[in-house]
């Protein structure tokens, strides 16, 4: 019987983030396959250099630690948010003297530890005695198939997984994108050097990757084979599979964001935009395309829904001081997914920029409930939305307005063929595909040769 252990770390320590990465890592470990006679699918997490069994992605507890989860998701976005303040600040004092420099560092590192760093460490010394009712030890054995599934390029589980593959077990990655490699000027250098790093790692000790879609996997295949040379390259596997579209959290209770319920309330279109604020997103090219629209004399609104990311300081001011701002231009950065679905349920139309993605999960979101998208002309858009979806050129923010001011005078939606007609999976056959691609490749493929194992992150 072929074991797959499918790694779910940060999931498990993170229950309560929701964006897109774990939102896929927890729908696809809660829809896995019943387990046959020829396979086993069991989540793992990996932490203290132990593999562990995953009995429970959320915690098993009172409240009271599900109020530590969402404040510890706070915490960390906040101290992400200080070290963009402080960045921001440290480029103004280049021109000071070293001291001034120093006492500044200084008086971030304290600020941090104090405000972030601290509580953060008491609210994992309080989960971490929740650890074993979670989760339990888990010998693995030769044969077994580590499929790492969740975001682990920040992980510190690399010298674990490097000894699991030395005794005999087959390493799996899932590929999300490769957009730190390719586009480094939307991320932060640190993460760049993080991903490239782990991408290093990775392309060096997976014996398979399965990405989320076939435009990704052809993009991986051929990135290691100009990173490794076409021999080494064609000695891996690789394959890709599509994401589901429920919203899983819909049904947790919450209730529809009041001013959100407000905004719907008016019959003038609604076109939403769903994602991390950030720059690849290109909401910049959003803004200017409807600034155009509305100077044409559409009374189209814009809303704009997705947490606060990184580099985008400038951003957040233009929307702050638009003077369409709660008029025709309306933000939500801290969404439910009950007040998600209603955005989806309701609005006129999706509206998807982006620059670059790895799949596009807000699409299929969006077009599973009869939502329509108009999207960036992008290959991984035309294989996830066809004829179903409308496209701009990103080159031309007025392609953008056109389409806007065209579907609100016609009420026609401008694409080739109707949404109703499309047909997408949910998260149910999305894990079952998963799966079942990881295992026709594990039965064909050849027992890989030994290799060395780069340096772990």
């Amino acid at each position: 019987m072929t074991r797959l252990l499918i790694e779910c770390t940060y999931v498990f320590e993170h229950p309560k983030v929701n964006s897109g990465i774990q939102r896929v890592v927890r729908n696809v470990i809660r829809q896995l396959p019943a387990s046959t006679d020829a396979a086993e699918y069991i989540p793992v997490a990996m932490f203290n250099g132990k593999l562990y069994r995953v009995l429970s992605l959320t915690p098993l507890n009172a409240r009271y630690l599900d109020g530590l989860t969402g404040l510890g998701v706070r915490l960390e976005h906040g101290a992400q948010r200080f070290q963009q303040l402080y960045r921001a600040a440290e480029r103004r004092l280049a021109g000071q003297s070293r001291w001034v420099k120093r006492a500044a560092y200084v008086a971030y590192r304290l600020s941090s530890m104090a405000c972030f760093g601290a509580p953060l460490r008491l609210i994992r010394r309080i989960h971490a005695h929740e650890l074993p009712k979670r989760c339990v030890p888990l010998p693995h054995r030769p044969g077994d198939q580590l499929v790492l599934l969740d975001s682990s390029w920040h992980a510190d589980f690399f010298p674990l997984a490097e000894q699991l593959k030395r005794d005999g077990v087959g390493i799996v990655s899932v590929i999300y994108d490769l957009i730190p490699v390719t586009h480094p000027q939307f991320y932060d250098a640190g993460l760049v050097n993080m991903f490239n790093h782990w991408f290093d790692w990775i392309t060096r000790t997976a014996d398979g990757y399965i990405a989320i879609s076939k435009t990704v996997r052809d993009q991986l295949r051929a990135e290691l084979a100009t990173r490794l040379g076409p021999e080494q390259a064609a000695q891996r596997w690789f394959d890709y599979f599509h994401l589901g579209s429920e919203l899983d959290l819909s049904g947790d209770g919450s209730t529809v964001e009041p001013r959100l319920l407000a905004l719907f309330t008016d019959p003038a279109p609604v076109f939403l935009m769903v994602s991390t604020i950030e720059p690849r997103k290109n909401h910049d090219y959003l803004l200017d395309a409807f600034d155009r629209a509305w100077a044409q004399g559409s009374n189209a609104r814009l809303c704009i829904a997705g947490r606060v990311g990184w580099k985008c300081d400038a951003l957040l001011e233009r929307v702050r001081r638009h003077p369409q701002l709660n008029r025709r231009l309306f933000m939500f950065n801290d969404l439910s997914d009950t007040s998600l679905e209603h955005a989806y349920s309701h609005a006129t139309a999706l509206v998807f920029p982006s620059h670059v993605e790895g799949f596009g999960l807000p699409l299929v979101e969006a077009m599973q409930r009869g939502l329509p998208a108009m999207g960036s002309d992008i290959p991984v858009f035309r294989e996830i939305g066809g004829d179903f979806m409308a496209y701009f050129d990103l080159a031309q923010p007025q392609s953008l307005a056109d389409l806007v001011t065209q579907m609100e005078t016609s009420g026609q939606f401008p694409a080739p063929r109707a949404v109703g007609d499309w047909q997408w999976l949910g998260w149910r056959e999305a894990s079952a595909q998963f799966v079942e691609h990881i295992q026709r490749n594990l039965e064909k493929a050849p027992a890989p040769p030994q290799r060395q194992h780069a340096d772990c992150p």
